[in-house]
This record gives structure tokens, C-alpha cells and sequence, in this order.
């Protein structure tokens, strides 16, 4: 069940998690972007977190609101907008909402990913985020009669397995565009960022 206290738990398991993964995506990035993805997630993620602990907002299509809106202004990177995005997305299903279960998260975490490919003009299978995240806010859904627990960890699987297999695609957004067939064998970093932030939530969960 989601809530006020476990989302302002998850946002802060988050941040830690980006926090110690910086380098790695740093790294990561600097094979086919610009380097940046590790600075702009810690940085998201903390701002983020911050913000809903200074808020003592309920309503979870607000705190989504708030932490979108936090994460754009210390990361303003293609990413990072995509991040906010995702979770505006998320806030129009949970407004009014004090919980969730996981059907109802689902469904929100599947608004999330409708809301990206309508302002970005991207899908799965084009080596970005969403090829995490799709599949894993599916297993979400898919999985929401088992459980809070089983259900992200079904997630996390999809999200891994789904940013593994962006290695095998051309990348055709952003920088790592111009690279084209010779990403091809290269993992995503957005897709990373996907795998990490459902393994996490699958461990805090």
C-alpha cells in the first residue's frame, strides 16, 4: 500500500541509491551522451526528497506534483525531464488519493510512461528509459494480486531484463543518436536508471 510516509520513504531509499550509483552512470553515460546522467539523477533524487520531507502533504497526486517539480529545477537534463514528466503523469491518477494499492499504482506508474511518450515522441524498443519502465509498470499491474512485495519485485525483473535488451538496439534519441548502429552493444544509461529505481523500491518494499 502506498501512502504519504512510505512514498516519502521510497524518494529517500532513491536518492541513496542514485547518491552511491553516480559514478557508475557517469561512466555509463560518457560512452554515448554527455556524461551527466550520474549528477543529474543524484542531484534529481535528493531534491526530490528533500522537498516531499518538507512537505506535509497527504494527497499523493500532490506529492508527485511537488516532487516532479523539484527534480525538473535540480535537473534540468533530458532525463530529468522526462523524470518530472513521468511523474506529473503519476499525479493525475493519484490526486485525491491518501493510498494506493497496487492495482491503483499501477495504473498510475502506467500513466507515468503514456505521459512520456506523448510529450517526448518516444516508445519502447528505442533504446531509452521507457524500455525499463514500461515493462516493469506493467509486471506492476500484472502481479498486483500477489502482493506489494511480489509485485515489484516482478517489476524489478522486467525492468532489468528490459534495460538488458537495449543493448541490442540503435539508439535514435538524443546525443547518443548521432552514434546510431554503433551503440548497438551498449546499454542504456536511462534504462539503468529505470532498473535501479525498481530494484530499489522492490527492496524497500
Amino acid at each position: 500500500m502506498m501512502n504519504g510516509e512510505n512514498t516519502r520513504s521510497a524518494f529517500r531509499a532513491l536518492a541513496a541509491t542514485m547518491a552511491q550509483q553516480r559514478e557508475y552512470l557517469i561512466q555509463l553515460d560518457q560512452r554515448n551522451g554527455d556524461g551527466d546522467l550520474g549528477i543529474s539523477m543524484s542531484e534529481g533524487y535528493a531534491a526530490s526528497s528533500a522537498a516531499l520531507d518538507a512537505s506535509a502533504e497527504t494527497d499523493l497526486g500532490k506529492l508527485c506534483i511537488c516532487a516532479g517539480k523539484a527534480f525538473n529545477e535540480a535537473a534540468p537534463s533530458s532525463l530529468g525531464t522526462i523524470t518530472a514528466l513521468f511523474l506529473m503523469g503519476m499525479a493525475r491518477v493519484l490526486k485525491g488519493h491518501q493510498e494506493a494499492d497496487m492495482v491503483l499504482l499501477g495504473e498510475a506508474l502506467l500513466a507515468g510512461c503514456a505521459r512520456v511518450m506523448e510529450k517526448a515522441g518516444s516508445k519502447p524498443g528505442e533504446k531509452t528509459i521507457l524500455d525499463a519502465v514500461v515493462p516493469a509498470s506493467e509486471a506492476v499491474r500484472d502481479n498486483a494480486d500477489k502482493g506489494d512485495r511480489a509485485a515489484l519485485e516482478a517489476a524489478a525483473k522486467a525492468a532489468a531484463a528490459g534495460s538488458e535488451a537495449t543493448a541490442n538496439m540503435p539508439a535514435v534519441h538524443g546525443r547518443a543518436a548521432y552514434y546510431g548502429e554503433k551503440s548497438i552493444g551498449l546499454v542504456d544509461g536511462g534504462s539503468v536508471v529505470g532498473r535501479l529505481i525498481f530494484e530499489t523500491l522492490a527492496k524497500n518494499a
